[in-house]
């Protein structure tokens, strides 16, 4: 069976796309998932095409997808995050305390972040993942997570990540 395969690096992308006020929400983001018994993964592809910015999971094999906000602009410009639902159990957005909470859906978690930690502000509805989507989603993480490290152990080698 022939796949597709790219690189990918340790890192979210030095593209551009990640503002210093996203990278620092990511981080202190992160640090709450983790408190909460979370592995996450920054920037993973989903089968959808999309790329999300933290994927989430613990033990039970839930699956969080957290959207990160850095502005109020960033949240009218951008509705792929509305594709993101049917990829994870609950669906937050994680944004500074200088944003307004009404203005985010009333069907999705918040989560207030800084470079440093963040508080989940209110939870997200759980919205359970068919069984064959969990299994790719879980595949899709394990992939990334593995090639992540690989690159890591050996960043001179070809590690590639199917999509």
């Amino acid at each position: 069976m022939e796949q597709r395969v790219r690189q990918i690096s340790l890192a979210p992308p030095t593209d551009g796309r990640q503002s210093e006020t996203a990278l620092a929400v990511a981080r202190g983001t992160a640090r709450l998932l983790r408190s909460l018994g979370f592995s996450c993964i920054s920037e993973l592809p989903l089968p959808s095409g999309r790329r999300a910015d933290l994927v989430a999971l613990n033990e039970r094999g839930e699956i969080w997808i957290i959207e990160i906000k850095s502005s109020v602009e960033d949240l009218r410009a951008d509705h792929k995050w509305e594709d993101y639902r049917a990829h994870c159990d609950r669906l937050f957005f994680a944004f500074t305390q200088d944003m307004p909470c009404e203005i985010f859906p009333d069907d999705t978690g918040l989560i207030v972040a800084d470079a440093y930690g963040a508080h989940m502000f209110c939870d997200a509805p759980v919205h359970r993942l068919p069984a064959p989507t969990r299994k790719l989603m879980m595949i899709r993480f394990a992939m990334a997570a593995g090639q992540r490290m690989n690159r890591l152990l050996d960043p001179q080698g070809h590690a590639e990540f199917w999509e």
